[in-house]
């Protein structure tokens, strides 16, 4: 599952609205969103903000990946 859809299942399941987390961070309400609704990627300063405004440390929607091995990779 993508950050932003994260994100606002978190928002959804504690009564904290999209608004409210525009005016915290600053992102507009049409950015968030946008990237809330996995229509558009957060940067990383931007998931920093919403972290801090929602009092959540940055890893709690991240999960590490691993990359892919590509033929050039085996060589």
């Amino acid at each position: 599952m993508e950050v932003g859809l994260k994100i606002k299942k978190h928002l959804d399941e504690n009564g904290i609205t999209q608004a409210f987390l525009s005016r915290k961070t600053g992102i507009s309400k049409s950015k968030l969103n946008l990237a809330l609704n996995g229509n558009r990627k957060l940067s990383f300063e931007e998931y920093e903000l919403i972290c801090g405004a929602l009092g959540l440390p940055v890893g709690l929607f991240l999960e590490a990946r691993i990359p892919e091995e590509t033929d050039k990779d085996a060589s």
